[in-house]
């Protein structure tokens, strides 16, 4: 064989075992105002290399007083999600001034840099999580599924759970369980506060008292939050395993009529759709600002093609700053279809806007009070 070829042939080996087939380079280059000597900007994203959403795991390099960079080697069709802090949720990169912006996104198709300009950052840095813990949980740790990642839950007991012993409690099912109960656990700073919310409510005996369970999320929480095969894993997970599992470790009432399910975004759509696809088990659904439409999901299309009605009552809302004004055209579309099927606004669903609200936990703790009452609302 030729010397060159011989080379050439080398080269193709060697460059096979460090460069894998599939593998695209990319390049993140961040120009950041207003970051101090001793801090740093991180990245954090929906892939291990990006942190699994830690706030704090990946920084980038630091070239300069106001320019990062870091590289990263994907395969060719990942879709990647991802976010700038400068080391917690509460320093989060502002894009523009006061107003936090939906996850940034890209598919890697190739060899490719990405370049973005910080001109702002969340002024949150000296706040601690506000809140605590209220009331009595219990954790469930590494709960199995085939097709999905392990994960864990929370479940928050009413008051009173320990000493009346003969009384069961319907059960309120809330996705990104990390979020909804404890700020020293929430991916972004603050809670949704649903254990203050629900145990005033039940003391001052507004509503009749519950069982909540938060699922924590994981790494795959889009697909799994989806209209995917994954998120029917996701849904059977929760139908054939973890609420069996609830049912049988606390006194639950199983029934449908007192079963229903709650969460944001993604966790809104999963929401609805628990609801639409398994109404003999949730009777009812709360859906913050539901991704009803939006980017790569659609299931206003699904719903418009289903000809049976579906006896559930649906609690709909949405804010009106930065990234819920995008879920608005899948909101307005979604209650379109409801209407036009026959389902009535304050019979069949409730739909609150609150146009001066962001896509944040905060935003939702405002609001959870609603479905509390409307699906818990005392009758005395």
């Amino acid at each position: 064989m030729h010397p060159v070829y011989r080379a050439l042939l080398l080269i193709a080996f060697i460059s096979a075992v460090i460069f894998p087939q599939g593998l695209m380079n990319v390049t993140i280059l961040v120009t950041a105002d207003s970051v101090g000597e001793n801090e740093n900007v991180y990245i954090a994203g929906n892939d291990e290399q990006l942190g699994g959403w830690d706030a704090s795991k990946v920084p980038l390099e630091k070239k300069s007083s106001n320019h990062f960079q870091k590289t990263f080697s994907f395969t060719k069709g990942t879709k990647l999600e991802f976010k700038f802090t400068k080391g917690s949720w509460a320093t989060e990169a502002l894009f523009q001034k006061g107003v936090v912006r939906g996850n940034l996104k890209f598919t890697v198709t190739g060899d490719t840099t990405l370049g973005y300009v910080i001109p702002f950052w969340n002024n949150a840095s000296e706040r601690k999580p506000r809140g605590q813990i209220t009331g009595t949980v219990k954790y469930h740790r590494n709960i199995q599924s085939e097709g999905l990642r392990t994960r864990d839950l929370i479940v928050w007991l009413p008051p009173g759970y320990d000493t009346n012993t003969n009384q069961r409690y319907p059960v309120l099912y809330m996705h990104d369980g990390q979020n909804i109960i404890d700020p020293a656990t929430s991916s972004f700073g603050a809670d949704w506060e649903v254990d203050e919310r629900a145990d005033s409510l039940i003391r001052c005996k507004a509503i009749e008292p519950m069982i909540i369970v938060g699922i924590n999320n994981t790494l795959h929480r889009s697909a799994e939050y989806s209209n995917s095969d994954t998120g029917k894993n996701y849904m059977k997970l929760l139908v054939n395993v973890i609420k069996p599992m609830i049912d049988t470790t606390y006194r639950t009432k199983p029934g449908r009529e007192f079963t229903a399910t709650a969460g944001s975004s993604m966790g809104g759509l999963i929401s609805f759709m628990l609801a639409w696809e398994y109404p003999g088990v949730f009777s009812k659904a709360a859906c913050f600002s539901p991704a009803f439409l939006i980017d790569r999901f659609d299931y206003v299309t699904t719903v418009r093609e289903t000809k049976e009605k579906k006896d559930i009552f649906l609690y709909i809302d949405n804010g009106g700053v930065g990234l819920e004004n995008l879920l608005q055209p899948g909101v307005d579309s979604m209650l379109a279809v409801l209407k036009a099927k026959g389902y009535k606004e304050g019979e069949n669903f409730v739909f609150v806007k609150d146009p001066l609200a962001e896509h944040t936990e905060s935003a939702w703790a405002r609001r959870i009070a609603n479905p509390l009452l409307l699906f818990y609302g005392s009758k005395k």
